[in-house]
Parts: C-alpha cells; sequence; structure tokens
C-alpha cells in the first residue's frame, strides 16, 4: 500500500481506487480503518478515491504520543497527504465523524480545497447539538420493521442516560436503510477495524473551537455537498439542515430511505448524487 511520513515521523498508509482526478477521502468512526468505505458504492468509477487510513487504524502506524490522535492534530496528516500527492488544491469528501477532521482542515486550509462533500456528517466540531427527541422522531419512521420495538426501547434507554452495551447494539439497524445480510455483516466487522483509544482521544479537550471554526467556514469559498439519510439516527436530515446553513455555498440533498452508510442502502442514487457534485 502507498505511504508517507506524517510531520511527526508516523507512517501513514492510503488505498487508491479508480482512475483520474483525485478526491481525498477520510473516514469516520471515529478513528476507523478507512475499510468500511469501500469503493463508495462503485463512485470510484468516476473518480479516483485516496482513502486515508488515520495513524493508528487500517495500514497506518500508530503514533508515539497517543495525544496526536485528537482531532484538531490530524489536520496536519491531511496536509501532508496533500503534499505527497502533489496536489495544489484536492476535493475532499468525508464521512460521519469524519467531517469534523474535514471542516477542521477546511477552516485552516481553505486555499487548499476545490470542493468539500460531507456525507452523514458529524456537527461536533461547529458546536451544534442533536437532541433526543430529534433522534427518536427519525427514529420513528422506522416503526413498522420489524426490530423496531427493541431497537425503539434501546434508543429510549440511551436518550434518558440509561444506556448499557446491550442499547448501544439494539440500536444499530437504525443506521442502515435495511437492516439485511449486507448491513448485518458490515456492522459485525466494524469492531476489528476501530481504534478504540484513538476514538476517545479524538474528541478530547481542545479538539474544538466551534466559533472560530464557524468563522471559517462562513468565509469558504468553494461549493459544499451535505448529503443526509432521511432515516439516518446519527446524522438526522433537521441536524445536517442546520450544519448546511454555516456555508455560503451549500448543497443539500436528503437521500430517500438511506441511514448512515448511503452507499449501501443505494448506490446508484449515491453515486449519481455525489459524482455531479465533484464533476
Amino acid at each position: 500500500m502507498p505511504d508517507f511520513c506524517a510531520p511527526d515521523g508516523t507512517k501513514l498508509t492510503y488505498h487508491v481506487f479508480g482512475h483520474g482526478s483525485p478526491v481525498v477521502c477520510l473516514p469516520g468512526g471515529p478513528m476507523q480503518a478507512s475499510v468500511y468505505l469501500g469503493d463508495l458504492g462503485g463512485l470510484s468509477a468516476h473518480r479516483q478515491l485516496v482513502m486515508l487510513d488515520l495513524r493508528g487504524t487500517g495500514e497506518s502506524q500508530a503514533p508515539e504520543d497517543a495525544s496526536s490522535y485528537r482531532c484538531d492534530r490530524l489536520v496536519d496528516d491531511v496536509e501532508a497527504l496533500r503534499e505527497h500527492l502533489g496536489l495544489e488544491t484536492m476535493d475532499l469528501l468525508a464521512h460521519s465523524g469524519g467531517t469534523n477532521l474535514a471542516a477542521l482542515y477546511a477552516a485552516r486550509h481553505p486555499e487548499r480545497v476545490s470542493r468539500l462533500a460531507l456525507i452523514t456528517p458529524s456537527v461536533m466540531a461547529v458546536g451544534l447539538a442533536v437532541t433526543g427527541e430529534v433522534r427518536r422522531e427519525t427514529a420513528r419512521l422506522r416503526g413498522d420493521e420489524p426490530w423496531f420495538p427493541e431497537a425503539y426501547a434501546a434508543l429510549e434507554a440511551i436518550t434518558a442516560g440509561r444506556a448499557t452495551d446491550d442499547s448501544w447494539e439494539a440500536i444499530a439497524p437504525f443506521l442502515y436503510g435495511r437492516w439485511d445480510e449486507q448491513a448485518q455483516a458490515h456492522h459485525a466487522a466494524e469492531d476489528g477495524q476501530r481504534n478504540d483509544e484513538a476514538a476517545a482521544a479524538y474528541g478530547a479537550e481542545g479538539a474544538f473551537d466551534p466559533d472560530t471554526t464557524r468563522a471559517a467556514l462562513a468565509l469558504l469559498g468553494v461549493p459544499v455537498l451535505l448529503l443526509a439519510g432521511e432515516v439516518d439516527l446519527n446524522s438526522p436530515p433537521r441536524a445536517v439542515t442546520e450544519l448546511a446553513g454555516l456555508f455560503p455555498d451549500a448543497r443539500l440533498v436528503v437521500q430517500p430511505g438511506a441511514g448512515h452508510f448511503p452507499w449501501l442502502d443505494d448506490a446508484d442514487r449515491f453515486v449519481a448524487t455525489t459524482a455531479a457534485f465533484l464533476e
């Protein structure tokens, strides 16, 4: 696998799919190996996808300093990848928790971003909150699913502060538009892909300065795609709509019937939307 060195000497790996002009892709989790993204439902037929394994995940080396897993410190890794690829500017795509890193990168290096695609984004970096009621309201759209009663009871426990490990596992079906064999296999693979130590440090104190980030993003002069899943419990459309309002040139798309991984739920629709934006 191709690799490069971060500024602190940590060796980082990336994976390349397809041909053409590159799109740098940042995975979520947070701190999950990029393998779960696959080739984003076939987006690699339209653009070359450069999938970064963040430090300590996938094929990338773990750093000597565990505090370097903090989101704001990972910005330097993304910049090092851009320099390694020899790109003056880059199209940047990020998913879920990785959208926090993309937002911080765009805020710090706006002149290096040509397009920004935020897929079922987290809103942590800009200080927005997703209330328990919004999550429950989104969840109730799935009321006719056979797994709904158990999953919704677990969600109520979580939003009431009574979560157990079983509660988090029980709500997994809400993250997928279809809780079929493909979704279940995708979910089951997550445990071996995520670095829990890194995830704990990702949002540590000092990682985010929402006011500063919002001010910088309000001046970002590039097109931004925000793609939400209609039934995504993690990044409900209402929260993504609020996030879209922070950018001067934003396009909001809500993919019908999609959960948190829209390229799995309807690959053709996801690729059509995202490829059209990137072109």
